[in-house]
């Protein structure tokens, strides 16, 4: 597929796009479909943990009480003029994002070349699974002012971080128990799918993921524990995502500030090595399989070569793109997530001729060529295709 003018593909998609209704986009056979989720799987158990973390002075509210992310919307591209389907790709986003704009091309083209259904699902507190006082800057003025001036020298603190770094900075706990939540959302998406209770696949379906940045941590959590072995065929195919937890670099205006990130290593690469939860039963071993599969992915160290032997199994089944630029996540970091010896075959650095960031890889500012940003583009979604088709 060809991809003519990538910034105003993104504006026209962005300007149709809705969680309220089906939409046929302009000059494709793809059509846009919101679905309802209600969260079950692990509901308990993730409401126990929620509700011992405590809240961030800006919003008081506990977690367990922010109705926006029990309930929520999200949306398929899927061909058109196909009723069901034996394959999906799920679609996650990164870390803090707030918007799906950047992504509407992503999965169109996914649709296009790969000609299976794209499932654009929102991980916990992001997108559409928050309330819109997060982001809504005249609120959060007194509350950013306030976190400059009781933290000296604050660097990185944005309105765009403010949610995600105040509530990490009170409890960095929330890093897991959100992650914890947002897998077992995927783990019921999956299972609702393969047991024939979605109305747009067959109980035959395979699921496959895309996965950008931080999602591709959750992917990998998720394929490495498979509680239901719903996923022995499922492909991964990361985009500037893949690494080890103690090589990412979030602190940024766009993803949360140092405060919040010095806090959240801190506690990842020490304290939760001792977390422990209480196990009650079926959902405990789910849960357990999932923490101790985010165990294996915290340190560069494997001492016991937990993650080599499942990266060693999966080989054939995951593809890792980096960024030569990307400083939030640093090739190195997916080279020690596979080991040095599988690094070579699942991993691929690339690098673009123009300005990039890790948050921004095809940047929409106008500044930029169009034909380069067309074959930097397609320099990863033709290698997803091939992939994932």
């Amino acid at each position: 597929m060809v991809l003519l003018c990538i910034m105003e593909r993104t504006k026209l998609l962005g300007s149709c796009f809705s969680f309220d209704r089906a939409v046929q986009l302009p000059d494709r056979p793809v059509v846009s479909l919101p679905f309802d989720f209600t969260r079950d799987l692990g509901r308990e158990e993730v409401t126990r943990l929620q509700e011992s973390i405590q809240a961030a002075p800006f919003c008081p509210a506990a977690d367990t009480a922010i109705d926006e992310n029990q309930q929520f919307r999200y949306v398929i591209f899927a061909p058109a003029g196909t009723s069901r389907f034996d394959r999906a790709i799920i679609l996650l986003h990164g870390l803090n994002e707030r918007s799906w704009q950047k992504y509407l091309t992503w999965a169109e083209d996914l649709v296009m070349t790969c000609g299976v259904p794209v499932v654009l699902f929102p991980i916990a507190f992001h997108m559409n699974r928050t309330p819109v006082a997060w982001i809504t800057p005249r609120g959060l003025v007194p509350w950013l002012n306030r976190r400059k001036q009781e933290i000296k020298n604050l660097c990185n603190a944005s309105f765009f971080n403010l949610a995600l770094s105040s509530r990490l900075s009170v409890s960095p706990l929330r890093f897991y128990s959100s992650g914890l939540e947002s897998a077992f959302n995927l783990i019921q998406l999956i299972n609702d799918m393969k047991q024939g209770r979605h109305p747009l696949f067959t109980d035959s379906v395979r699921t496959d993921f895309f996965a950008y940045s931080i999602g591709a941590l959750l992917a990998q959590v998720v394929l490495m524990a498979d509680p239901y072995e719903n996923l022995p065929d499922s492909r991964l195919f990361t985009f500037c995502g893949g690494s080890v937890f103690e090589r990412m670099n979030g602190n940024s205006r766009d993803i949360m500030d140092q405060e919040a990130y010095q806090k959240i290593r801190e506690y990842y690469l020490g304290e939760f090595h001792n977390f422990q939860r209480g196990q009650d039963g079926r959902q405990a071993g789910v849960s357990d399989k999932l923490t101790n599969a985010f165990r294996l992915m915290i340190h560069s160290a494997d001492p016991e070569d937990g993650r080599r032997m499942f990266f060693a199994r999966a080989k054939d089944r995951i593809m890792m793109i980096s960024l030569r630029k990307d400083t939030v996540i640093p090739t190195v970091g997916l080279h020690e997530a596979t080991g040095q010896e599988l690094a070579g075959y699942m991993t691929r650095e690339l690098d673009f001729p123009y300005e990039y960031t890790h948050q921004s890889p095809f940047p929409e500012n106008g500044k930029i060529h169009e034909t380069e940003l067309i074959t930097s583009f397609r320099s990863v979604f033709d290698r997803a295709a091939g992939f994932l088709a």
